[in-house]
């Protein structure tokens, strides 16, 4: 049984690396041609994605420099795919866990304004229990 898994991972690995650019990427610089600056420009294209790889299309200097052009495109799609992502999930998340959020702030801001009026609130549960342990 393992090796009809191992034969699996080794036909798998081949087919990914196979079917990945590595040599062309890696190609098409020289390593002795890449910059601090550039590592650096490419480092900031991935942690404030989409932003800086926006900037670095608009910097000439920049731009054509093969090493943050390579990187500054996957870092570009990256985070598009990462914003579109985050935005579908932020809207899930939000009518799962967000609107009984608001519903229970909202309570709370009622809770508020008639405290505000001078009226004593009597919280269901919550106000048995503050008395009982004489907080109140």
């Amino acid at each position: 049984m393992t090796e009809e898994f191992d034969n699996f991972d080794d036909e798998m690995k081949n087919d990914i690396e196979e079917s990945l650019p590595v040599e062309e990427l890696s190609d098409s610089f020289n390593n002795s041609d890449v910059t601090e600056d550039d590592k650096l420009w490419a480092f900031l294209a991935y942690v404030f994605t989409p932003l800086i790889p926006i900037i670095l299309l608009l910097i000439e200097d920049k731009k054509d420099r093969p090493f943050i052009k390579a990187h500054n495109a996957q870092a570009l799609a990256w985070g598009i795919f990462n914003l579109i992502g985050g935005t579908i999930l932020s809207s899930i998340l939000f009518f799962c866990f967000g609107l009984p959020s608001i519903l229970i702030w909202g309570v709370g801001v009622y809770w508020g304004w008639k405290a505000y009026q001078g009226e004593y609130v009597t919280i269901p549960v919550v106000t048995d229990f503050v008395k009982g342990q004489g907080w109140a």
